[in-house]
């Protein structure tokens, strides 16, 4: 009884470090999450095939697309996020960067309790995330079709 009533109280939202900290890791793994399953649509289209690699590495996905479908993501990026969210680091930033430098940004944020990198560029990522799906859009189009009357 005397150990427990040494505990913080329930309302964690009055200390203001655990309120910044209550959703630490959800924003990035569910903004990984989004990225894979994007490059696993990206992968269907490509190929035709709904078999997709069953992995969270970003970077491991973005591979298996074709060459044609890395060049159109990778100049739209240079076009639309690398400008506006530049990386000192390379030399020739591209969305390759991206990819490896969150390749398994779902299970290391998911995971979060287990040591390992937590490095996450939020506004970048989500940047490219959004270019992605923005580009998927353009892959298909839908057209409403009125029934046939028999």
């Amino acid at each position: 009884m005397r150990k427990t009533q040494s505990f913080p109280e329930r309302d964690l939202a009055r200390h203001e470090a655990w309120r910044d900290m209550k959703d630490m890791g959800v924003e990035p793994m569910l903004l990984a999450l989004s990225m894979e399953l994007a490059l696993k649509a990206w992968f269907v289209f490509d190929f035709d095939d709904p078999k997709v690699t069953k992995s969270h590495d970003l970077a491991k996905l973005f591979e298996r697309l074709k060459p044609e479908s890395q060049g159109k993501l990778d100049a739209e990026f240079k076009r639309s996020v690398a400008p506006y969210h530049p990386n000192g680091f390379y030399i020739d930033y591209s969305i390759r960067h991206v990819m490896y430098q969150h390749k398994d940004a779902f299970t290391d944020w998911r995971y979060i309790h287990e040591p390992k990198s937590t490095m996450f560029d939020r506004d970048a990522f989500e940047a490219t995330l959004e270019m992605v799906l923005t580009e998927f859009e353009k892959r298909y189009r839908t057209e409403w079709v009125p029934p046939i009357l028999l």
